[in-house]
């Protein structure tokens, strides 16, 4: 697994926007403020054609343009990591003009992202062996003050930490809006880990996921190359980390049911789920833990649900494709990633 180089004091960082770009409000005034924070950090900025762009549908551009900003900002020299502006609906559109055979082979760079960025995420980690950031995008550093969670994407970034633990509050109901672009996290609830078996536990693998709705989209295309993948660290063994924005109750669960089919899970350690997006939802008597565990119970390994990952903020920002060192006691959990 290659890593790549941490960005440095006076470095530059890189946006791009492989999928929404920041044109419209709130995330406009948030990426601007963002790109404020960071010039008084002392870091550069080397914005991509597609940040502000909004004439594509369900992504920032077209997607050749989408990919041709990507396969150029990654190579490029004149940026040190690469931050996604925001998720989005159709980014796996993109992915026949991406050039991974160019990036495989370039120096690996750090990408930042999450949502329908698990296009890039987890093809970075499955397809080119490159580890990559599955945390929070660009306009969310806007926000004043930061949340404890982009501290932990900044430290990760910059190399001054590889360790993450979970965040004592969630947001349901976000007050961010067109008129208030910079507010923080609205955090109301109580976190509150369900775990299965409900036990503290400890595990180790190869993190590896993203968000589910990407992920049973590229399950069995030319994309899908987790076999192989699995086959390279099957000693290590691999935590699946895994949210969902878009899918109902049923819907999580029938993908689950499909990645179980196609061999994802075949050298499991464990899973990760973060709270989904349709949290507490109840459909003809399957709610959220069911959907999960009805399908992944008989894998015998510890599943930690609720967990800070995902739309409902804050999340836990994650190397994917890094080795995972977790540790669930009690309502506490904390993830050291060794780099090797």
């Amino acid at each position: 697994m290659k890593y790549g180089k941490f960005l440095p004091e006076k470095g530059t960082i890189g946006f791009v926007a492989p999928s929404f770009g920041c044109n419209i409000e709130p995330y406009k005034t948030a990426f601007d403020h963002s790109a404020e924070i960071w010039v008084q950090k002392g870091y550069n900025l080397n914005c991509g054609p597609n940040v502000y762009e909004g004439s594509g549908i369900g992504i920032s551009n077209t997607p050749e343009k989408c990919a041709e900003e990507f396969n150029k900002w990654y190579v490029s020299k004149e940026n040190d990591v690469l931050i996604s502006c925001g998720g989005g609906e159709l980014m796996c559109g993109i992915l026949d003009y991406v050039d991974f055979d160019s990036i495989r082979q370039a120096e690996p760079k750090w990408f930042m992202g999450y949502s329908d960025n698990t296009n890039l995420t987890f093809l970075l980690t499955t397809l080119c062996d490159t580890a990559a950031v599955y945390g929070p995008c660009a306009a969310a550093f806007g926000m004043k003050p930061w949340h404890e969670s982009l501290n932990d994407a900044y430290r990760l970034l910059t190399g001054q930490s590889r360790e993450v633990h979970g965040y004592a509050q969630w947001e349901k109901e976000s007050l961010k809006t067109e008129e208030n672009p910079l507010e923080p996290y609205n955090l109301t609830e109580e976190k509150i880990l369900r775990r299965f078996p409900d036990a503290d536990c400890q595990m180790e693998g190869r993190l590896l996921g993203g968000c589910l709705d990407c992920l049973v989209t590229l399950c069995g295309t030319s994309f899908d190359k987790v076999d192989a993948f699995n086959e390279k660290y099957k000693e290590d063994g691999i935590i699946w980390f895994m949210e969902s924005c878009d899918l109902n109750v049923m819907s999580i669960r029938r993908a689950l049911w499909q990645l179980e089919h196609a061999g994802w899970f075949k050298y499991t350690k464990g899973f990760l789920i973060g709270r989904p997006l349709c949290f507490g939802e109840e459909l003809m008597g399957m709610d959220q833990y069911r959907a999960v565990t009805e399908v992944l119970a008989h894998y015998n390994v510890p599943i930690i649900m609720d967990v800070d990952l995902g739309h409902l903020a804050p999340m836990m920002p994650l190397v994917c494709g890094s080795v995972g060192h977790v540790k669930v006691e009690g309502n506490d959990i904390s993830i050291k990633m060794e780099y090797r």
